[in-house]
């Protein structure tokens, strides 16, 4: 995507509801590439006058990104870092530099360790500075600052509560460094990186946003359509200290850069004809009408020429008036809904968004986790199946480190005493001792050990099976795939790779499926769909000359987390009330995912409720449009390969 410099972006029309310079890219790698570029020219323009180029920097999984190709750029470009000087924005309170969990942790292995920097170059708050002297470090934490001038480039990421740093709704615009208590939304969405919502510090050492707006040059970055809400807030929104980056505004030269999935709730983004003319593709028009019916609180058949004309919608009315766009439209959404997702045997499938043949199919449902295919797609799965289709599920990672360590240790514990109950015979110490206490130590390692991380597995296996049989799938029909990218031991991962790809390629070379469903719910906090679905894109790609290819559709699904909007989904297929319960059940198969689970997102309910809820929203605008009520509804969209 083209790059709009801050001048063109005032005078376009497009964004006249936006208060901050916004550029949107295609996805958060090439946003990356650009914001690190750009640092690192003002790092060589910096050392060309023989300057301190002084950078504020941020933690988060937001900039890793950016950090990554500035770790390239010094590697293989000759980028040096020895006239920088690094103030960090914040610090958890209480956590010693070495908790891998701490924001100096993350710092050195992220980005310091990997270039030239000096260590007396870099400034990061003191988190464990006793508490009556908090303030006086905090007050020499902005003389220092000062000392240099000020900042020259500030990077941000954005919390859901619309914290820039850590400065939390109800910070003034004047603060600064300071000690600040943590909202409970942030400490919610920062316990993925702990054992549990109770180990996460409830306190931290802040940059504040006056010491923020002082910054010469400020880039905020947000990533992924769970920020879309916070994105909007803060670029359209008022100045409020409810929202803390909407002070942002005040800033002379500040950019948000965000990705598309980011994007998607700006006015420009969402409903683009209320800001000047576009051009109305079918998909766009389906998007407005959807919004229009929602907006006006009337199923489609009845909106009239008024409605059009009052929402700066008129142009789509044409020649046949409102009538012939409302029967169009109510005919394109009632098409989509389907009781036979792998195709009604003997029917015109002209109007169906299924084949009719063949009438019994090869499917392969690829799942991200062990838990992704019930919890996503679990009604579908089950008519599927009830429908006499040869469904294979592959299971893409092991989701080992999504469990939590208590319930590791109580397998490992009842694996213990079910050796000596069935051996008759007392097992040996040694063995289960050292594993008992690497379980307990895996909290405070950056990488989990590998026994632990294969009872973990396993636990996960076990679960995925159960669910399996519950709906009758036998168990040559699961596939257990443990791509490599995923088996580091923590949270962050590595890049797809080749073996990840070929393991894919060959699953679906040996079942030559005609149908291939695949997660494409990139909201996943962590980026593990986003990796499992490009693996499966790139194996497709490989294999989409093979003959069977030729015949074999792609269907993708969205998880717990965001379901696809109404009028881009292609395939609708309602859930009875009995079908919705079964699914309930297969979810709760997965037991280790029920009752606080290690990586529970920023959403308290259980996946299931998600799920649920999710599901009956769905039924709930497809009958808002004037369409058939039914109790649940799984959307789809097609993905086109060939």
């Amino acid at each position: 995507m083209k790059r709009i410099s801050r001048k063109e972006w005032s005078t376009l029309e497009s964004t006249k509801f936006e208060k901050i310079h916004s550029e949107v890219f295609t996805d958060a790698e090439e946003a990356s590439v650009i914001v690190a570029h750009e640092i690192a020219a003002l790092i060589r323009y910096k050392t060309e006058k023989n300057e301190k180029c002084v950078l504020g920097l941020a933690t988060g999984s937001s900039p890793i990104k950016v950090y990554k190709e500035l770790i390239r750029l010094h590697k293989e470009e000759g980028l040096s870092f020895r006239n920088v000087v690094s103030f960090n924005l914040d610090e958890y309170y209480g956590l010693a530099k070495e908790d891998v969990q701490s924001y100096i942790y993350f710092m050195h292995h992220h980005l310091f360790d990997h270039v030239d920097i000096l260590p007396e170059n870099i400034n990061i708050p003191d988190g464990k500075a006793p508490f009556e002297f908090m303030s006086e470090a905090c007050t020499q934490y902005e003389e220092k600052i000062e000392s240099y001038g000020g900042l020259d480039f500030q990077l941000l990421g954005i919390g859901r509560t619309g914290h820039i740093g850590f400065n939390e709704p109800g910070s003034k615009i004047n603060s600064t460094t300071r000690m600040i208590t943590l909202d409970h939304l942030t400490i919610q969405d920062n316990a993925f990186a702990f054992d549990s919502m109770a180990d996460v510090p409830t306190k931290a050492v802040t940059m504040g946003v006056g010491t923020i707006l002082k910054a010469k040059r400020v880039v905020i970055l947000a990533w992924g359509m769970k920020k879309a809400e916070i994105v909007k807030k803060t670029v359209e929104g008022e100045m409020s200290s409810n929202v803390p980056a909407t002070f942002l505004q005040e800033h002379s030269d500040v950019s948000f850069v965000m990705d598309e999935s980011a994007s998607q709730q700006l006015t420009r983004i969402q409903t683009p004809w209320l800001v000047g003319e576009c051009e109305w593709t079918d998909a766009l028009k389906r998007k407005a009408v959807v919004w229009l019916s929602q907006k006006v609180n009337k199923p489609i058949l009845k909106l009239t020429d008024r409605h059009y004309n009052d929402n700066s919608m008129s142009d789509i009315l044409g020649e046949g008036g409102s009538y012939a766009v409302n029967i169009k439209m109510f005919n394109h959404f009632q098409h989509t809904i389907t009781g036979w997702p792998g195709g009604k045997p003997n029917a015109d499938d002209s109007h169906r968004p299924e084949r009719a043949n063949p009438a019994k199919k090869r499917i392969i449902i690829f799942s991200p986790h062990p838990d992704d295919d019930v919890i996503s797609m679990g009604g579908t799965f089950l008519r599927l199946v009830d429908q006499g289709h040869e469904v294979h599920v592959a299971y893409q990672t092991s989701g080992n480190i999504a469990v939590a360590d208590h319930e590791t240790y109580r397998f490992a514990e009842f694996a213990k005493n079910l050796y000596e109950y069935a051996a008759g015979e007392k097992a040996d110490d040694k063995v289960f001792d050292k594993l008992f206490k690497q379980i307990k130590a895996g909290a405070n390692k950056e990488v989990l050990p590998v026994e632990v991380r294969k009872i973990k597995g396993l636990i996960r296996r076990g679960e995925a099976i159960s669910a399996c049989r519950y709906y009758g799938i036998p168990d040559s029909q699961v596939h257990y795939l443990d791509l490599p990218f995923y088996e580091t031991g923590k949270v962050e991962k590595n890049p797809l790779g080749t073996a990840d790809v070929q393991i894919i390629k060959n699953l679906i070379e040996e079942i030559k499926p005609h149908q291939i469903y695949a997660a494409g719910d990139l909201a996943d906090p962590h980026g593990t769909h986003e990796v499992c679905l490009k693996g499966i894109f790139a194996a497709v790609d490989q294999l989409k000359t093979e003959k069977f290819m030729k015949d074999c559709w792609m269907w993708l699904y969205r998880g717990a987390w965001h379901e696809f909007p109404i009028d881009e989904i292609e395939m609708a297929v309602p859930i009875s009330p009995e079908e919705l319960l079964k699914k309930r059940v297969a979810i709760w198969r997965h037991q280790s995912q029920k009752d606080g689970v290690v990586f529970q997102g920023e959403d308290d309910r259980e996946f299931w409720q998600r799920s649920e809820d999710r599901n009956r929203q769905t039924a709930h605008e497809y009958d808002e449009l004037g369409l058939a009520e039914y109790e649940a509804v799984e959307g789809f969209v097609r993905h086109h390969f060939m």
